[in-house]
């Protein structure tokens, strides 16, 4: 059980470092947040719970693949919060990431990369 506060105790101090800089600074909150810390802290923990390499490996794989559909949110995000407000524009970013994932695993498919 102190295993699991702990997680949940420095995964949660990520978030709350990365949105305490980005309130003082835009440029250092966007880099902390654009840094894999949450993928990182995911492999940390795989690793010391013993979780055989394979599946350390296609977590870092399988992270790749569902970051690049992402992208696009966060070009539309800035366009659509001075138009729609922000809770808006975040479900607009949400339904573009959904889109934008079907549309990318259908691509990827052709590849042999199997993502649904």
């Amino acid at each position: 059980m102190a295993w699991i506060i702990t997680k949940y105790f420095l995964t949660a101090a990520v978030v709350v470092i990365v949105s305490e800089a980005a309130r003082h600074s835009d440029r250092l909150g966007g880099f902390l947040a654009a840094l894999p810390l949450v993928t990182i802290l995911t492999l940390i923990w795989l690793y010391v719970e013993r979780q055989p390499n394979e599946k350390i490996a296609n977590h870092a794989w399988y992270t790749f693949w569902y970051v690049v559909p992402t992208l696009p949110m966060f070009l539309a995000f800035p366009v659509l919060l001075t138009r729609l407000g922000f809770w808006l524009a975040l479900l607009a970013g949400i339904i573009i990431t959904i889109v934008c994932f079907g549309i990318f695993a259908l691509a990827v498919r052709h590849f042999g990369i199997q993502l649904t």
